[in-house]
């Protein structure tokens, strides 16, 4: 009997004891291709020797240092590299254990910022529905994710949020993209109006709405008029590129696609590939000087955040990225990735969208091509899919709740950016297999 506490209770999970490139490999010896990286984690694939040796040599000479002593040179040594690749005028790094705890930082960084300007009736957040954000407390209110918020509203802080930009389901007939990105965008500024521009400390969003959504990116210029906006009334752009983030979409930083820099921005994930648990928050030069010039003492802090293990995998990886050309290709297989779902689902009658950037990529699965009509949750079309998908060999990420956190299905794929194209094509041969044998048939 196992006394781990597992995700889902009556689930019978197969024991992971390999991996070598892009696939997993349980102890029956059956091979997984890791079609979606974990989630959207595993950008170099499961045996990058580079980096097994970067974390190998960091063991053997330092294994931990508490930031509260002491700094380390992998912490050092990454955080410059990061600077030196960040977009706008990004200038720190402060290292955490994963997504949440990057955003959730971000968060609590958005408030002392303010505070320590003398603003402190700045306390409102606002983001967007269908969004995710992270499973602590904060990030969880951050999110617009109706499912996973459900069970734990009563403890959540109030947060504002907005429509998304989702063009495939809400964009108006005749209205152009750019002008559908352009009205969902000005929702900002009627909500900061709204809240009262003098309360509002900032606004979180995923350059490319990830689980939630499905790998759905803004339409052009929506992410320019909500910088605009934030400008216009001083409040803070915080960007969360936890899954999307990290050469993901085809850049090191996703936002670069849309031309915008945050104030704050978010990362996790492929930042260490799955070989050490990592993430990070960076913000501006102005707000670490704000900080800097007054109380001093970021309120916050991990024991774990800014661990030399951990930062010497993650810069292993980036440098793995960069050394290698790996981001670029990675918006080249993600093209071809692209190409190859368009002509095997483009014209089935039950794929209504296929979207995204990079090696992240969504398929909305509907019951109705012209009216977009979304499947009855009670199919359970989602779960159906992934189990399919994983007794065909194939590790994909489905998930209901697509459209408001209870209509609709979709499947996220974010494969290692090592896929070669023969490897692209079991991945939609496999997926074919699995969506066939999920469908209602008749």
């Amino acid at each position: 009997m196992s006394h781990v506490f597992p995700r889902h209770t009556k689930a019978k999970l197969p024991t992971a004891v390999g991996g070598e490139g892009c696939y997993l490999i349980d102890s029956t010896g059956k091979r997984y291709f890791d079609g979606s990286g974990g989630a959207a984690v595993s950008c170099l694939g499961h045996s990058d020797a580079a980096v097994i040796a970067a974390v190998q040599e960091q063991v053997g000479k330092l294994a931990f240092a508490h930031t509260g002593f002491m700094t380390s040179e992998p912490a050092e040594a990454l955080a410059d590299l990061l600077i030196a690749n960040a977009p706008g005028d990004l200038d720190r790094v402060y290292f955490v254990s994963g997504g949440s705890e990057a955003t959730e930082s971000a968060i609590k960084l958005a408030r002392q910022y303010f505070l320590e300007k003398g603003e402190p009736e700045r306390r409102h957040l606002i983001a967007r529905r269908q969004s995710y954000h992270g499973n602590t407390l904060g990030a969880l209110a951050a999110g617009g994710n109706a499912w996973r918020r459900q069970q734990f509203d009563p403890l959540l802080i109030g947060v504002s949020h907005i429509a998304p930009c989702y063009e495939y389901v809400d964009r108006a007939e005749g209205e152009s993209s750019f002008d559908y990105g352009q009205r969902v965008a000005n929702e900002l500024e009627a909500e900061i109006l709204r809240l009262g521009p003098e309360t509002v400390m900032a606004f979180m969003a995923e350059p490319v709405v990830g689980a939630t959504s499905g790998a759905v990116p803004a339409v052009e210029g929506y992410f320019k008029r909500i910088r605009e906006i934030c400008d216009q009334y001083g409040v803070l752009l915080i960007l969360d590129e936890v899954m999307c983030g990290m050469g993901r979409t085809g850049h090191l930083f996703a936002c670069e696609a849309d031309g915008v820099s945050p104030d704050i921005l978010c990362i996790a994930k492929g930042l260490g590939a799955g070989y050490q648990p990592i993430g990070a928050m960076l913000c501006s030069r102005q707000m670490y000087e704000a900080i800097e010039g007054g109380s001093g003492f970021f309120q916050h802090g991990h024991t774990y955040i800014g661990h030399p293990v951990a930062t010497a995998a993650g810069l292993a990886v980036v440098r793995q990225m960069l050394e290698r050309d790996l981001i670029s290709r990675c918006a080249t297989k993600g093209a071809r990735l692209q190409a190859a779902l368009e002509d095997r689902f483009g014209q089935h009658a039950q794929v209504g969208d296929i979207r995204g950037r990079g090696l992240f990529r969504g398929i909305e699965l509907v019951q109705d091509r012209v009216g977009k009509t979304p499947f009855d949750p009670a199919l359970g079309l989602a779960a159906k899919i992934k189990k399919a998908a994983f007794e065909a060999g194939l590790i994909c990420y489905p998930m209901s709740g697509t459209r408001d956190g209870r209509m609709g299905d979709h499947i996220l794929l974010a494969p290692p950016f090592i896929i070669s194209d023969e490897q692209i094509t079991e991945v939609v041969d496999k997926l074919e297999l699995a969506i066939t044998a999920s469908l209602p048939q008749g």
